[in-house]
């Protein structure tokens, strides 16, 4: 709920700890104890009304959730509100607990026999589930209902799971149970079906703004709106983690809380200071984003914080190209609005999402260095550099626009190997930055580069280059490719050809990596390095299907000649079966199989026959 009253489990926690009293801790000083305090779960909280209301109680209930968002509190609430009899002793389950009366003073203490609560966690076996199969046949003690509320329950062990099965399907009337796990996909689908399943949501920021700044105002602390957000974005939906913070916050203000304080208890960068860093690397400038990075750290940001944000930050521009009403949410900070529009009208999407990937994997990287703040300038230096990388379309276009592939190489290899920065032209072109906007201009075809080429490779002097595609589908045949040569002729149109650039339209049916892999073998072949590229033009029709055609018109072709009719007419029914060019000589002979003695067995000069025997030989014995 987004508008609730906060209530101190006791009266005496609602003023200062007197001297003696033990200090109670924000997220149990302020536990929820009844529906109306619950943070956040609009939805749970209407469906448990309406079934206590009605009286549809289930007998199993399973509360999943990530940490801190109130799955254990639920469960306790769901006891109190079933046992309570209220103040004059005689009410029956209802949504609004009392709190006074004896069940529910009881439950908040933990004292109350018929209410057992079990860590799954250090109770897995079944000799711990056995327990509660032998204790559910005895009658409540003092409550209207016996509870069972296993905490983490994903940790029983399976012999535990079946064990309880039988007695979760068909309970006593008097008992109800509560589970509560943050591993929902680790609990049996058996189980499962068993419970009635609830998902406690993450609380979103502006509801634990408001939670946390009401927490604040009841303890008399004065704490910056700042501090707040920046403390509420840390908790990540989690009311106990926030409140935690929030009691950290307290203890080191003293009295009052600063977002300097909060922002350095949590070694987090100012955010300011981490757009500067994010533009100055995707403006293509290392060394200006070098200076603010070291800034941030001498002042105490984490680097595994600073790309989070960074990462958080490419997040929001995305998404503000995307959807443009993100931007307008309130929560989000004036300057990181303002800003943040302005980059993400400059930067393209190829630009966005080639920064993700790049900080998504310098975040491993940073988390696994030995000196984090060394692989986060790397990471850094990368993005700046990544930034001027054009996509495929855009390169592709830069090649044809500077007069093909040749004299793209020769601008390449012109090109300066360090010291302007990454700013990079090719064939004199203006300077590719992405700041200027990096979308490709609805590019018909996309490139697919062969795989890299440490060195050029020599020439063989005895082949040349394959001056139409028929050659370079023969080619294939003479290096025994017999794989992509079929392919080639049966499933790929040619677009264009011309030496060191082939356009192809695959068939669906092509391998994916076909362009690619004729590029490579190409330019291993013929010593020049050959560009093929996959378009979306019509082409010509196949190899294939242009022999198919040719056939076709020398059959139609033959169907017409005088001899063939006679032919044809003189024997009804007969067919071309084939057709031969006698100007086209015959194809050469298959070698003769070797010749043999009648027994299948080669001859062979190094194997001697025993003679044959006659009369001699025989003794007449055998």
């Amino acid at each position: 709920m987004t508008d609730t009253t906060l209530i101190p489990e006791t009266e005496s926690l609602d003023a200062p700890a007197a001297s003696g009293t033990p200090y109670r801790v924000l997220a149990r000083k302020y536990r929820p104890q009844n529906f109306d305090e619950l943070v956040g779960q609009d939805a749970l909280v209407r469906t448990l009304r309406n079934a206590i209301q009605s009286g549809r109680i289930h007998q199993a209930y399973m509360l999943t959730g990530v940490r801190g968002v109130g799955k254990t509190t639920t469960a306790r609430i769901i006891a109190r509100a079933l046992n309570c009899v209220g103040t004059d002793g005689k009410g029956g389950p209802t949504i609004s607990p009392c709190g006074v009366c004896d069940q529910c003073v009881s439950i908040a203490a933990d004292r109350n026999v018929d209410v057992i609560e079990m860590d799954a966690a250090s109770n897995t076996s079944v000799e711990n589930i056995r327990e509660i199969i032998d204790g559910v046949r005895y009658a409540p003690a003092g409550a209207r209902y016996k509870l069972y509320i296993i905490d983490e329950v994903h940790m029983l062990s399976k012999n535990a799971f079946n064990a309880l099965l039988k007695t979760l399907e068909e309970p006593p009337p008097h008992v109800k149970f509560v589970f509560a796990t943050t591993e929902i996909r680790k609990v049996p689908i058996t189980v499962l079906s068993r419970c009635q399943r609830f998902d406690l949501r993450r609380v979103d920021h502006a509801t634990l703004v408001g939670h946390f700044t009401r927490v604040a105002g009841k303890e008399g602390v004065e704490v910056d709106p700042e501090a707040i957000a920046l403390i509420a974005r840390a908790a990540d939906g989690s009311v106990r983690d926030g409140l935690s913070l929030l009691d950290q916050a307290i203890a080191l203000g003293g009295g009052k809380v600063t977002a300097l304080q909060v922002r350095d208890m949590l070694g987090l960068a100012d955010r300011t200071r981490v757009i500067d860093l994010f533009q100055a690397a995707l403006s293509g400038n290392p060394a200006a984003a070098l200076e603010v990075l070291d800034d941030m750290h001498k002042r105490g940001a984490d680097p595994i914080v600073i790309v989070q944000d960074l990462l958080d930050f490419t997040h929001f521009l995305t998404r503000t190209k995307v959807v443009p009403g993100t931007a307008e949410d309130p929560g989000i900070p004036e300057e990181e609005r303002t800003r943040g529009v302005e980059l993400s009208g400059k930067l393209g999407m190829p630009a966005l999402t080639r920064a993700w990937q790049v900080l998504l994997k310098g975040l491993g990287e940073v988390q696994h260095a030995p000196v984090p703040i060394q692989a986060l300038e790397m990471v850094v230096i990368r993005l700046a550099y990544a930034s001027d990388l054009p996509t495929p379309g855009d390169l592709l276009k830069r090649i044809q626009d500077a007069g093909g592939v040749e004299a793209a190489a020769r601008a390449l290899s012109a090109m300066p190997s360090g010291g302007g920065g990454p700013t990079a032209s090719l064939g004199g072109g203006a300077p590719m930055a992405v700041m200027s906007g990096g979308r490709a201009q609805g590019a018909a075809r996309q490139l697919e580069a062969p795989a890299p080429v440490a060195a050029p490779v020599a020439r063989a002097p005895d082949l040349a280059d394959p001056k139409s595609f028929v050659e370079v589908v023969k080619l294939f045949d003479e290096k025994r490719e017999a794989r992509l040569a079929a392919d080639l002729r049966t499933v790929t149109h040619l677009v264009r050809f011309e030496p060191g650039l082939i356009e192809l339209r695959p068939k669906d049916s092509a391998p994916s990596n076909l362009p690619g892999k004729v590029g490579q073998l190409l330019t291993e072949w013929t010593g020049r390095r050959w560009v093929v590229s996959v378009s979306s033009a019509p082409g010509e029709p196949t190899l294939r299907e242009q022999e198919l055609a040719a056939k076709d018109q020398v059959l139609a072709a033959l169907m017409e000649h005088p001899t063939v009719k006679a032919v044809l007419t003189a024997f009804p029914g007969a067919k071309i079966g084939e057709i031969k060019d006698l100007s086209q000589p015959p194809p050469a002979a298959a070698p003769a199989p070797p010749e043999t003695d009648g027994d299948d067995i080669p001859d062979n000069p190094y194997f001697d026959a025993p003679p044959p025997m006659d009369d001699s030989d025989y003794d007449g014995d055998f």
